[in-house]
């Protein structure tokens, strides 16, 4: 007998028919959303990445000074906002790893007792927002963050630097991604974190930058507070495989000099008239750069111009990145184009940092280069002890001719102490001012200050009062030329009488620099 295979066969064809049907419905809802939707979702669509139920963001309409309606504003008892929509770097891997990083680095937080789910927070220079999400994500609702470009809605448009929320918004500030040392002002973004913190508040930042020299700049620039723990964890992807995490909170005075100079200073080796504290960094610094030249060269102009290749600039040992502002100081600058250009603004390891330049030069024919370049402020005075008039003379002289513009080298003398002697080239009468004086009015100790002096014999006179007035603390690095009785290159077997100083008195110039803290190089 023929069995009978119609039913099942029509069951058959309906089940897959109908699983045809479901199939096609969600194929054309997904193509909707990724061609016309803009790879986005509502929450109540087929999604593939959830949101933390309830997200929020920074309540109160009373917390911006300027109005911004990127920021989803509820008010304390009403019921949270959530997003119409969910982005597509929400789904992405990285975005996602990110989250995960944050999290567990906030619970951390939450644990210690740094942050709590009631504190408002900001989280400075965000791009993407991830450490927002991760907030929400772990029950700190009240969380923004800022950036240049706003990603909305984790993130509004502002800047760290300038900030659109009033004085004392928030119980938290964070910043990750080794954002602030890429920072171009971070003066001003100290300031600003310090001025919307609550005191007491909390600061939290992930810097990639892990060295000591780097650290005591973090903490001398944030001196608004006080350093509660510092440690460093393993990062989330390869931009910033290890990351230095450090806690701060908001206190009122010099949190950083109270904390951490007086902690790490070291003055076993410093000289008797320096006024300075010296850091332990500092001095580790300096035991690692090139060697001062004990031996007199015979041939200095071979020499002293060869151990430029031996040189350790600070920038290639630490990171300068935390610092105020970047400041160099020529000292002797002569033309435009000379140490300016050809050195400094060629050589001289920067780290993309802007500086601003100041060129002292006494010999008016050089004045007219400076007019109009841009970034250089030209003090048109002899750089001296105190303020006062002062003979200029350019010795012309074979060994001392400088073939630059066929003009010699300038050296300054007081006018009291010329009396009747006997000038050998051109002579001018110059103003003096008091550099020490003026070097502690033009920077700080949060200053980055990098200076070159070539002040034919004056270092003699003007480093000692650096020393005494305490102006020495200012400067980081310096590149020092002393100028003594050396061989000469013109005349065989003849010292120069044109300097009464001797190569040992330079070697304790420079030895007196580096004991005060200070990475002196030879110049030539």
């Amino acid at each position: 007998m023929e069995r009978n295979t119609g039913k099942p066969g029509f069951l058959r064809n309906f089940l897959v028919r109908l699983i045809l049907f479901f199939v096609s419905i969600i194929a054309i809802r997904f193509a909707y959303l990724v061609t016309l939707r803009g790879e986005s979702c509502d929450l109540g669509d087929f999604c593939f990445f959830s949101v933390p139920e309830n997200l929020n963001f920074v309540t109160g309409v009373g917390q911006l000074s300027k109005p911004s309606s990127a920021i989803i504003s509820t008010g304390e008892k009403s019921s949270p906002v959530t997003p119409q929509k969910l982005p597509g770097l929400w789904a992405t891997d990285g975005f996602q790893k990110a989250v995960r990083f944050y999290s567990s680095a906030f619970q951390d937080l939450i644990s210690e007792g740094v942050l709590s789910p009631n504190f408002k927070v900001l989280c400075v220079d965000t791009q993407m927002g991830s450490d927002v999400f991760a907030l929400n994500d772990i029950g700190v609702k009240d969380s923004i963050g800022i950036f240049k470009k706003a990603s909305e809605p984790l993130v509004i448009s502002g800047q760290g630097f300038n900030q659109p929320f009033n004085d004392e918004t928030f119980d938290f500030v964070f910043s990750g991604g080794g954002m602030i040392e890429k920072s171009s002002r971070p003066g001003d973004l100290s300031t600003e974190i310090a001025r919307t913190l609550k005191p007491e508040g909390f600061l939290v930042v992930h810097t990639g930058s892990t060295d000591e020299y780097s650290f005591n700049s973090f903490l001398a620039l944030f001196n608004c507070c006080k350093l509660v723990k510092s440690r460093e964890i393993q990062g989330f992807d390869s931009e910033i495989p290890l990351i230095r995490e450090i806690v701060m909170q908001k206190i009122s005075g010099n949190g950083y000099s109270q904390q951490i100079l007086g902690r790490q200073e070291d003055n076993s080796g410093a000289n008797s008239i320096n006024k300075c504290s010296v850091p332990g960094h500092k001095l580790e610094l300096i035991r690692k750069a090139e060697p001062i030249i004990d031996e007199e060269p015979k041939k200095p102009w071979i020499t002293l111009k060869k151990n430029i290749q031996n040189i350790k600039y600070l920038p290639s040992m630490a990171d300068i990145s935390f610092k105020q502002r970047y400041v160099y100081v020529d000292v002797g600058a002569r033309s435009y184009g000379s140490s300016i250009v050809s050195w400094f603004k060629k050589q001289y390891p920067k780290q993309n940092k802007t500086f601003e330049i100041y060129a002292i030069e006494a010999d008016r024919i050089f004045h007219k280069e400076y007019k109009n370049k841009k970034g250089v402020t030209l003090l048109p005075y002899a750089a001296w002890v105190r303020n006062e008039s002062l003979f200029f003379e350019i010795n012309q002289g074979p060994a001392h001719k400088n073939t630059e513009k066929g003009r010699g080298m300038g050296r300054i003398r007081p006018v009291q102490s010329s009396g009747g002697s006997v000038s050998v080239g051109d002579v001018d009468e110059i103003q003096g001012f008091d550099f020490a004086e003026w070097l502690k009015n033009a920077v700080s100790e949060r200053d980055y200050v990098v200076m070159k002096m070539d002040i034919e014999g004056t270092e003699f006179d003007l480093i000692p009062r650096l020393f005494e007035t305490g102006a020495i603390c200012l400067i980081d690095e310096i590149f020092l030329e002393c100028h003594y009785n050396r061989w000469q290159k013109c005349c065989p077997g003849e010292r120069s009488s044109k300097y009464q100083k001797t190569y040992g008195q330079c070697l304790d110039l420079f030895t007196s620099l580096r004991a005060g803290g200070v990475l002196v190089h030879q110049w030539w």
